[in-house]
C-alpha cells in the first residue's frame, strides 16, 4: 500500500492511500475550490448528472420527473391530478397534459376527441349530465360486447368513464347514474 500524507496546520493529517502496484493511476483534481464526495457520507449533489445510476431504496418527497422509468415501484398515498375541463359545448378535445382525472359538465350533445392512444396511458372522465337528455360520443374508443354506453339522460347525474390505451386503441368502460 502506498500512502501520500498531508500534514495539517493544527497537527492532524490526511492520508491518501493507493494500491501497491506497478500500474499508474491518475487522480484528476478540478481547477476549482471543491469538496470531494465520499462513499460513506451523506452529500448533496447540485447540478450533477448521474448517468445510468442504480438507486437501491429511493425516497422521493417532492419534485417532478420529466420521463422517469420505474421498475416495480411501490407507490403509496398518491394523488392524481384533477382537471376541470368545464362545460362541454358540442365538441371537446381531451388532453392528459394537465391531469388524468378529468371533470366536465354536458351542456349540449358533445363529441369528445380522444388524445393519442399511447400504450399504457389511462384516464378517468367524471361527466356530469347537466340539464339532462344530452348525448356523448367518444371518437376511436372500443367498448365491450354491450356496445357504446348511453350517457345518463336524467339531469344532475354523474357518469364515470374510464379509458386505457394499448398504443393503437382506446378501450372504454362506464359506470353510470351516480348522484354527485
Amino acid at each position: 500500500m502506498s500512502t501520500l500524507v498531508f500534514q495539517a496546520a493544527l497537527g492532524g493529517q490526511v492520508n491518501l492511500l493507493g494500491p501497491n502496484t506497478a500500474s499508474t493511476y491518475d487522480l484528476n483534481v478540478p481547477a476549482a475550490t471543491d469538496t470531494l464526495v465520499a462513499k460513506n457520507t451523506t452529500d448533496t449533489l447540485t447540478n450533477k448528472t448521474l448517468t445510468s445510476p442504480t438507486i437501491a431504496t429511493p425516497t422521493v418527497t417532492s419534485g417532478t420527473f420529466a420521463t422517469p422509468t420505474l421498475t416495480n415501484p411501490t407507490v403509496t398515498d398518491y394523488v392524481e391530478s384533477v382537471v376541470a375541463i368545464g362545460n362541454t359545448g358540442t365538441a371537446k378535445t381531451l388532453s392528459l397534459t394537465s391531469g388524468t382525472v378529468q371533470t366536465a359538465t354536458l351542456t349540449d350533445n358533445c363529441t369528445f376527441t380522444m388524445p393519442t392512444a399511447t400504450a399504457g396511458k389511462s384516464f378517468v372522465l367524471l361527466l356530469k349530465t347537466g340539464a339532462g337528455s344530452f348525448t356523448g360520443t367518444f371518437t376511436g374508443v372500443k367498448w365491450n360486447l354491450f356496445g357504446t354506453p348511453t350517457v345518463t339522460a336524467t339531469a344532475s347525474k354523474l357518469d364515470i368513464f374510464t379509458f386505457i390505451a394499448d398504443g393503437t386503441n382506446w378501450y372504454g368502460s362506464a359506470s353510470q347514474g351516480y348522484t354527485p
